[in-house]
């Protein structure tokens, strides 16, 4: 008997170095991650992902993150295969798997997109110059408002936003779309009297624009909210608690989307059950890369979750016990 267990550890021992030579030997597989602009959330949240799951050693996996132009960028890059995983919004994620809006999907269904989690909730930003006298979204008619870069998810925000307050785009003074530090430094220079930023809350963009003391955040409120949340089921209503940026004195009501993690339907359920895990098992990791990401747990992983999941999250979820 005692010859037989030794037996039979030796063979196990055998077997994992077996294992583990093997994965030596294999090349690593390399993925791309899509995020956005490099001074936004989403390209911390992807570097930390990519972090994780270079580091797992079960995966033998390199994966690289990918700047773009946000959220409608992204879903191109999963829809053409030049991105294995993307972080999008969950509107936009629903508008492009259902081929219905904005323009870009159309009729264009992007059926290879599938979900893998939710990461955070993305508030939108409404920030005015003091001297434009802008004190609600309305006011923004005849101003020189920044939407986002074009095809932009902060763009079809904005533009909704404006339209259930009874503002189109040509009743503003001029619509410039720029990326969000462009957005900063022409606030800053009185350029444009106003800006969104569909960020998350506490973002380093948003407090380079109120540091210069030169504008304030505009309150949306609940009545404003809850007629988009009518018209766009996916948002929600955010809160900006008073001091989360600095000079912030009052709490800011505005609307929210949730950012999701999507991958290609055609990646290996393996690869992304492992991707999922890796992200789970190391959350203290992942919570650590950017304020946004701590509100990432595993009761909140299918909160706003538009797609269908791919296989492989959907099997570590059941794992799990989370249902949505």
């Amino acid at each position: 008997m005692k010859r037989f267990v030794v037996s039979a550890v030796v063979a196990g021992l055998v077997s994992a170095l077996a294992l583990s030579t093997t994965l030596a030997a294999q090349p690593r597989r390399v993925v791309t991650i899509a995020a956005g602009e490099v001074d936004g959330v989403y390209y911390p949240i992807a570097g930390a992902i990519s972090r994780i799951t270079s580091e797992a050693k079960v995966l033998n996996l390199r994966a690289t993150v990918e700047s773009s132009g946000g959220s409608v960028a992204n879903v191109q890059l999963i829809r053409s295969g030049e991105a294995d995983f993307a972080l999008l919004q969950n509107d936009i994620a629903y508008y492009a798997f259902n081929g219905i809006a904005p323009g870009a999907f159309v009729g264009k269904p992007v059926k290879n997109m599938v979900g893998v989690f939710s990461v955070y909730p993305e508030l939108v930003h409404v920030v005015a110059t003091h001297a434009s006298g802008v004190k609600s979204v309305r006011d923004l008619k005849g101003k020189r408002v920044a939407l986002g870069t074009p095809g932009s998810a902060t763009e079809q925000n904005a533009l909704q936003l404006l339209e259930v307050h009874g503002v189109g785009e040509g009743d503003l003074g001029a619509a410039v779309r720029v990326s969000f530090s462009a957005a900063v430094d022409q606030l800053k220079a009185g350029l444009v009297d106003a800006a969104f930023f569909t960020i998350a809350a506490g973002a380093p963009v948003v407090a380079d624009a109120l540091g210069s003391g030169k504008v304030g955040l505009v309150s949306v409120g609940v009545t404003a909210g809850e007629a988009l949340m009518k018209k766009y089921p996916f948002y929600t209503i955010g809160e900006l608690p008073a001091n989360t940026y600095k000079g912030q004195e009052r709490e800011v009501t505005t609307p929210a989307v949730m950012a999701t993690l999507v991958a290609r339907s055609a990646l290996p359920e393996s690869l992304v059950y492992r991707v999922t895990k890796a992200v789970f098992d190391n959350l203290p990791q992942f919570h650590a890369a950017h304020a946004a990401a701590r509100y990432l747990t595993l009761q909140t992983a299918l909160v706003g979750m538009p797609l269908p999941l791919h296989p492989g999250a959907e099997r570590f979820f059941k794992e799990k016990g989370i249902s949505r």
